[in-house]
């Protein structure tokens, strides 16, 4: 394809998706991208802290993704975060009128399902969302409240999800994957989320990748999408922490990881869920400059990408 024939694309690419409320085919806007804890993150008052304390332009919310039908009219959440009303309300701009059809949590951890709170009788009191849940978490939820007031209340009807089987919604099947993770109160699933003519992977939270079964690369070829864990960039981000205490796979230690990848599978990766102190929060840091140069990529919350 030509110079002049990729802008095309592109450009015709972006106007589609511009044009959301005329598109068929479901796709993906994402709502969030920091770690569990937003950025600024609670009781940091330093200096990078500091930019989005004074700056509520800079501020991030915690990951989270929708999946959007419009042919249906239908809605998805993926996570619920402790930012939940705020993302509510740019998913209602983004699609007003659509039925929210379903919640997909990946794991019990304070990013990712506290937001349900915002469901309950004190705010929402949502009719029967239905929550998709693996069954650790399910018992969970059921169990603890004030979770379970959501359950006997009927704000929230559990939908029971099981490692690799997939789940049918609308245009959409979801197959949820076991990943290594630090599992308190749930196991954790990343989600493999097939449209009508792509796929999206989503692995907001992992372990290394040496620890799961599956290899990343082969999976981030057998995608369209890579929406992976990025918390942090690399092992010096923690002045006096034990980073191998916190083993999530550095951002540097995934480029290298599918640093043999093709060009055009290197550029299905999307980094996501980065922590407070990663310097890919900011798009103009050296870092961020290196990983697009390496032909990857950093998730932006209002990201469209079409399934």
């Amino acid at each position: 394809m030509t110079r002049f024939g990729k802008m095309c694309f592109v450009l015709f690419l972006v106007i589609s998706i511009s044009a959301h409320g005329e598109i068929k085919t479901p796709y993906i806007f994402i709502l969030g991208v920091a770690q569990d804890a937003g950025f600024p993150q609670a009781g940091c008052y330093k200096a990078h802290c500091m930019e989005g304390w004074n700056n509520k332009e800079k501020r991030l919310s915690a990951t989270s993704l929708a999946v959007i039908d419009n042919e249906n009219q239908k809605k998805y959440l993926f996570e619920a975060t402790p930012n939940l009303p705020e993302q509510l309300f740019l998913l209602e701009r983004e699609a007003p009128n659509h039925d929210l059809d379903g919640i997909f949590i990946t794991h019990a951890h304070m990013g990712h399902y506290t937001g349900l709170m915002y469901l309950g009788k004190e705010a929402m009191g949502a009719d029967q969302t239905p929550v998709y849940v693996m069954p650790k978490l399910e018992q969970y939820l059921r169990k603890n409240g004030p979770w379970s007031q959501l359950v006997s209340l009927k704000n929230i009807v559990l939908e029971p999800l099981r490692d690799e089987m997939p789940m049918a919604v609308n245009n959409l099947d979801v197959i949820p994957f076991l990943v290594p993770h630090r599992d308190e109160f749930s196991e954790t699933v990343g989600f493999s989320i097939k449209g009508p003519n792509k796929t999206a992977l989503f692995i907001p939270d992992i372990n290394k990748w040496s620890l799961w079964k599956k290899n990343i690369a082969s999976q981030v070829k057998a995608s369209d999408y890579a929406l992976i864990d990025a918390t942090f960039y690399d092992n010096k981000e923690l002045p006096g922490r034990d980073m191998s205490k916190i083993p999530h796979p550095f951002v540097v230690e995934t480029m290298d990881a599918l640093s043999e990848l093709s060009a055009q599978h290197r550029a299905k990766v999307w980094f996501i869920h980065m922590n407070h102190t990663n310097p890919l929060l900011n798009l103009n840091s050296e870092q961020a400059k290196l990983v697009r140069d390496r032909g990857f990529n950093i998730a932006t919350a209002g990201l469209r990408l079409p399934l």
